[in-house]
């Protein structure tokens, strides 16, 4: 007799529960992309928990996945340290986010409608709202949001989940850099709208390469007026 399968199943991440070590992964995770864990800063599996009111083992496993992912530090019988920013690892995140999101951009030209165009516009607009405000967190939230709703309206959100899971050191730089560069940000948001607009599949990839290229001269601006946040000879084992 043939086994027949159920239709709408549940995607598996629907189905998993966030557990502790999610959610303390996930706010020492955001601390650090808008340094309100800079470079540098000591932390301790045991005020971790005390202050979250855990146990030390979700804590430690929490470490252990932030360490593989190069942001902070672990080192036997010394301090657990957030680590510098590495400009090799941002120019890492930086050739990854580009690759998945041209191919993005030029489907994204192909298929969204009016409508689509008229929500990233409001996304734009929200966007200079909160720079007028000196809101650089809420800023940054809706820059992702910009980019992953068109993976979303394209029909590839599968791709954001991609993007996201490599970005974060190249997060930290463009957080950094907001007092100064966030303008530009929504200027260049608003090239690459045009370009989908007008469903120019090639002048959209064109214009996300160019805004997310801008992140070498944000490197280099920021190892001088920041050099204390950024990795040096000393610093690589």
């Amino acid at each position: 007799m043939p086994v027949t399968t159920p239709h709408a199943l549940p995607a598996l991440a629907e189905m998993r529960p966030r557990t502790v070590t999610d959610q303390i992964f996930d706010l020492l995770y955001q601390r650090v992309i808008d340094l309100s864990l800079p470079p540098g800063t000591r932390l301790s599996e045991a005020e971790v928990a005390a202050q979250t009111g855990v146990s030390r083992q979700p804590v430690r496993d929490a470490f252990f996945r932030l360490s593989q992912l190069g942001f902070i530090l672990i080192r036997p019988q010394r301090a657990t340290t957030v680590t510098p920013i590495s400009e090799q690892a941002v120019t890492q995140a930086y050739f990854i986010r580009a690759a998945l999101e041209e191919s993005v951009m030029r489907e994204a030209a192909r298929i969204l409608t009016p409508e689509d165009h008229d929500r990233l516009e409001t996304l734009i607009e929200e966007q200079r709202v909160t720079l007028e405000a000196g809101d650089h967190q809420q800023f940054h939230a809706l820059d992702d949001r910009f980019h992953r709703d068109i993976c979303t309206m394209a029909g590839l959100e599968f791709v954001w989940t991609l993007v996201k899971e490599n970005k974060g050191h190249m997060d930290r730089a463009r957080f950094l850099s907001l007092s100064f560069g966030a303008p530009r940000v929504i200027e260049e948001h608003r090239q690459i709208l045009d370009a989908l607009r007008r469903r120019d599949a090639e002048a959209a990839a064109a214009a996300l390469r160019l805004h997310l290229s801008q992140i070498q001269s944000i490197i280099d601006r920021l190892k001088k007026d920041r050099p204390e946040m950024f990795e040096t000879a000393a610093d690589i084992p």
